[in-house]
């Protein structure tokens, strides 16, 4: 009898496996996919994980339903390892019914997300999916209902990750939009709330899903992606390796590195000399903030969040000294690294990602101030702006910023300033603190004097140069301690390492209350 049994069983999970090699399988993997199981076995170390919940079916019988049972529902859900530590994932099949999501679906998706927040592991959804199953009416959009409650309790709790490896349209987007990062894949991934159908119904518009909600949409315009990659290989690939720089749960500590040279207080010399002149002379001149923030890291690595979008501030994940930590900065090349709407947005969501989850900030501030313009007033650069001031000054985790050049006005204050609790605050030789721009100010403060001139050009020009002098040296800012440290550029890794060394203990207590009502 118990031969008989093991046979059974061994008989359901060939079958199980029959079917996913089978031909709509087959016609998937032509296009580059990959099978739901084998999504999860590349996520996984040793593509080994736990499968829960193989054996569940739907409990719908209407519309044809009673002949589309299928042991799983669409949906394989377990756990494993990802870098050595415990990850809980989902992955929607699209070979059964479409990976649509109906009652026993939306469960096995809800039980693993309940196991992921018990044992304090990280959850990684990977979406490929029709949406709602028709057929099984309102118990489908309960179903959704009671993943995005759990997205919400989970969230900075333990780090929550959305893969888009197909179709996600409707009320299935907004799972992914509560988590903490969307990956998606150049032409494989689709994300939108009313499908093209509907859209040329209504408007008569003719639109492509790609031109409606693809990775190149979401990952430059909408900002909805923050990684887009090539294939569902390196897709796979790249979240194993932002999961190397998150700790499991909010109550872990960020996982550390130790492998030498580039743990060590200076690596890569020569980078670091290059960095003295960096800085262009003229002052109105960009460089690539990217060439300083790899120059400082260990072994030059970065992992950029949204790349593609609001270019002109830069986040990402690196370690310094072994530490992991969250990078903001502004980028000097695009928009002269201004603040906008969407640069504001991005930056203050990545720095509440990082202080719900204990990870150090270090920032790198160049910004001639918020963006001008109808544009952005009407947008509401205000009501944007004020998010990144209220989450810098939210933060209770370690916070370093370094100056490189200038630090204008308002966006002065946002960019981690001493005044919003920042710890360290270093400035290099180039920079310029001031309420306005040297020209400007020195137009205003000048006014009389450069009228007066013979020459006002002249006059205008030595006046602005003054005025850098007396009022905008980082040496002004340091005299009042709001500049800890005026230091070379070629010592800013091992100032950055001291520093977080230092502060690696750092307790901050705030007033008790429910949650603050930062300006969404």
């Amino acid at each position: 009898m118990a031969k008989d049994k093991l046979s059974e069983l061994t008989e359901i999970m060939d079958s199980m496996r029959a079917r996913e090699g089978g031909e709509a399988a087959a016609k998937r993997k032509a296009d580059g996919r990959m099978t739901a199981r084998e999504r999860l076995s590349a996520l996984f170390d040793g593509g080994a994980f736990t499968e829960l919940d193989a054996f569940a079916e739907t409990r719908a019988t209407d519309f044809g339903m009673q002949g589309k049972k299928v042991r799983g529902d669409g949906v394989v859900t377990g756990y494993g390892k990802v870098g050595g530590r415990t990850v809980c994932a989902s992955s929607q099949d699209f070979t059964v019914i479409g990976g649509s999501l109906g009652e026993t679906h939306a469960r096995k998706i809800a039980k693993v997300m309940d196991l992921a927040i018990k044992v304090g592991a990280p959850f990684v959804a990977i979406n490929d999916s029709g949406g709602a199953r028709v057929q099984e009416g309102v118990d489908s959009l309960s179903g959704y209902g009671e993943i995005f409650m759990r997205n919400t309790k989970a969230s900075g709790v333990i780090p929550q990750i959305s893969v888009i490896m197909g179709p996600c349209a409707g009320g299935a987007v907004y799972s992914p939009a509560i988590t903490d990062f969307v990956f998606m894949v150049d032409g494989g991934s689709h994300m939108f709330i009313t499908g093209p159908e509907v859209i040329r119904t209504v408007t008569g518009e003719a639109i492509t899903p790609s031109d409606l909600g693809g990775a190149k949409v979401h990952g430059e315009v909408s900002g909805v992606a923050h990684f887009v990659s090539t294939d569902e290989a390196d897709c796979v690939a790249r979240v194993r390796e932002l999961l190397s720089y998150l700790p499991g749960n909010n109550m872990s500590d960020p996982p550390g590195r130790a492998d030498g040279a580039a743990c060590g207080r200076v690596d890569g010399a020569a980078d670091h000399a290059a960095l003295d002149s960096v800085i262009p002379d003229d002052p109105g001149k960009p460089y690539d903030m990217k060439s300083i923030i790899k120059a400082v890291v260990d072994g030059g690595e970065f992992l950029e969040s949204q790349e593609g979008f609001a270019r002109n501030v830069i986040v990402g994940f690196a370690r310094i000294g072994g530490m992991a930590v969250g990078m903001v900065a502004n980028q000097p090349a695009v928009l002269s690294g201004c603040l906008d709407c969407d640069s504001a947005d991005k930056a203050s969501r990545f720095v509440r990602f990082c202080d719900a989850f204990g990870l150090p900030l270090v920032t790198f501030t160049d910004t001639p101030g918020y963006l001008p313009g109808v544009g952005q007033e009407h947008a509401g650069v205000i009501r944007h702006g004020a998010k990144l001031l209220y989450a810098f000054a939210e933060a209770t985790v370690p916070k370093v910023n370094v100056i490189t050049r200038k630090a204008i006005g308002g966006a002065y204050i946002a960019m981690n300033s001493k005044h919003l609790g920042a710890d360290v605050v270093l400035a290099w030789p180039t920079v310029e603190i001031a309420v306005m721009g040297a020209e400007g100010a020195a137009n205003i403060v000048f006014k009389k004097e450069i009228d007066a001139s013979d020459d006002p050009a002249k006059a205008r020009g030595e006046k602005v140069a003054e005025y850098r002098e007396r009022f905008a040296s980082p040496y002004i800012a340091a005299a009042r301690g709001y500049v800890d440290a005026v230091i070379a550029p070629s010592g800013t890794r091992e100032a950055l390492v001291g520093a977080l060394e230092a502060l690696a203990p750092k307790r901050e207590d705030r007033p008790p209350k429910r949650h603050g009502n930062i300006p969404l």
